[in-house]
């Protein structure tokens, strides 16, 4: 679909917050899918306790592949694309907001 400048989609607030969560799972996807693969254990919402013990590397591997989609998912959702720059700055907020979450969250796992 080409649009000129002046036949871009305005995008409803909704879909600025489908750019946000977009940007949180896809970046928890990242830790998990790579301790996963690497072959260590590392927390999950599986673990026990949920969010603090470790689980598998297997499921670290599943739990990023599916928070891998679903930041897909709502980043298709978003239908935010190089135009629309506001929700590009929010998705990359996403990103960085749950990126210091995990840092603190993880800060003790070495």
């Amino acid at each position: 679909m080409n649009m000129s400048s002046n036949q871009k989609i305005k995008l409803r607030w909704y879909r600025y917050v489908s750019s946000f969560f977009a940007g949180i799972f896809l970046a928890n996807s990242i830790p998990h899918y790579i301790q996963g693969v690497s072959g260590h254990s590392f927390p999950t919402p599986f673990g026990n306790p949920p969010g603090i013990g470790d689980s598998s590397a297997t499921t670290n591997v599943l739990w990023g592949a599916f928070n891998l989609l679903v930041g897909y998912l709502l980043y298709k959702v978003s239908k935010t694309n190089n135009s629309q720059y506001l929700a590009l700055v929010i998705l990359y907020l996403g990103i960085i907001a749950q990126g210091i979450l995990l840092s603190l969250a993880f800060s003790h796992k070495i």
